[in-house]
């Protein structure tokens, strides 16, 4: 992992994907000032594409942002102002070649997991999935969580909860291996150009907004093709807005524990569920792409900070 974050460090937002929200950033720049960072901005940052209203600006804007980011040995860290869609667009033009002579944080969640997943196979970087700290929208977990994982080097250890509908999904055992994965479209999306080996892996999952045909049909895809066929554990954390479905044929009532606990359960490994992780409320920042410990019958994933 990159070094992490001091006084003094220089961060650079960047919007690889969707617009930034009104108001979102301003709130974070001053949070992250706050630990005495000096923060930057992509010169298309703020940018909306002409045409189609879910992209920050051109392709060639927003990869040109996280290159020059990625170039500069000034900057200690790079951090998306938010997911949304767009980032799978640029993910195969990142200057590998600069991650692995200036290597930073990349610090983001959500679609931005396919650009976590891309340093990852092509140069090893590991980075922090996890939004840029909103004071105005995270509460006092999520800031702590965040301040942790981009500051310290101790392990991390995230305890599931049963506030969290995903807890159900938990079964008995203990994994190692490094923590791969994010958010389930993003995986999915990478399948075939973007995705680094989960032989001896713990598959990190969370999804915001999937329809459970969707969850169904990525998860047996990403089986079917041996992508998952040796991870040693999984991780899943929060499944936000996926909802329940009645099929008017049958009048069967199912919802996205049903066909997670159907596919996942294909893989023979402990399964740990209930991890605040994710879309929903008050959610941690993690390390991806380090080692961790699953411990479904604790309750508990350690992840490692270095």
């Amino acid at each position: 992992m990159a070094p992490k974050l001091r006084p003094g460090d220089r961060v650079r937002f960047v919007s690889p994907a969707s617009p930034v929200p009104v108001g979102g950033l301003a709130r974070s720049a001053v949070a992250l000032e706050q630990l005495g960072l000096r923060v930057e901005y992509g010169a298309h940052v703020h940018d909306v594409h002409d045409t189609i209203d879910y992209l920050a600006g051109s392709d060639e804007d927003r990869l040109a942002d996280l290159n020059d980011a990625l170039r500069d040995p000034r900057v200690a860290a790079v951090i998306a102002t938010r997911g949304g869609k767009g980032a799978y667009r640029i993910a195969d033009g990142l200057d590998f070649e600069a991650a692995r002579r200036h290597p930073k944080l990349l610090i983001g969640f959500s679609e931005v997991t396919i650009l976590h997943l891309a340093l990852l196979q092509r140069c090893g970087l590991a980075g922090i999935h996890g939004a840029a700290w909103d004071a105005g929208r995270f509460g006092d977990r999520a800031a702590a969580s965040f301040v942790q994982a981009v500051t310290s080097t101790e392990p991390i250890t995230v305890h599931a909860t049963t506030d969290e509908h995903t807890h159900a999904l938990t079964t008995h055992g203990r994994a190692e291996g490094v923590l791969i994965g994010g958010n389930q479209d993003s995986i999915a999306t990478g399948a075939g150009w973007a995705l680094p080996s989960f032989d001896g892996a713990i598959l990190l999952l969370e999804a915001v907004n999937l329809r459970l045909g969707h969850i169904d049909r990525q998860l047996t895809m990403l089986i079917k093709t041996g992508i998952l066929a040796d991870v040693v554990g999984v991780a899943v954390g929060q499944y936000t807005g996926c909802g329940a479905a009645t099929d008017p044929t049958t009048d069967v009532e199912c919802t996205e524990i049903d066909v997670l606990r159907d596919r996942l359960g294909l893989l023979g490994v402990p399964i740990l569920g209930g991890l605040p992780i994710g879309h929903g409320k008050n959610p941690v920042a993690v390390p991806i792409g380090t080692h961790a410990v699953l411990d479904a019958d604790a309750r508990s994933l350690t992840i490692s900070n270095e």
